[in-house]
């Protein structure tokens, strides 16, 4: 068999895991007050963690609420320009390599 007869196996990991991270950041709810989190430093009970908040804070910013989103994590607007880049060049390449389009 030729390696185009198993495309799901040529398919890369990584764009599905950056496209289901950005449907997981808008299916947030920022008005909830409690949410689950799999965060190891909040889960050893230190309060303060520099990455807890920046899925929230991405949602706000998305919906618009910039003062919102800059006040809960600063870096939101840097973190979408860096995952939307790298779907980007993930699917430019997947193009590249297949000939799609």
């Amino acid at each position: 068999m030729t390696r185009n007869s198993y495309p799901i196996k040529t398919f890369p990991t990584e764009l599905i895991f950056w496209c289901l991270g950005i449907l997981g950041i808008l299916l947030i709810d920022t008005e909830s007050t409690q949410h689950f989190t799999l965060c190891p430093i909040g889960l050893l009970g230190f309060e303060w963690c520099p990455g807890c908040g920046l899925g929230r804070s991405m949602k706000l910013l998305i919906e618009g609420n910039f003062k919102a989103s800059w006040e809960m994590h600063p870096l939101a607007g840097l973190a979408w320009i860096v995952i939307l880049l790298r779907i980007f060049n993930l699917i430019k390449h997947l193009k590249a390599k297949r000939n799609y389009g």
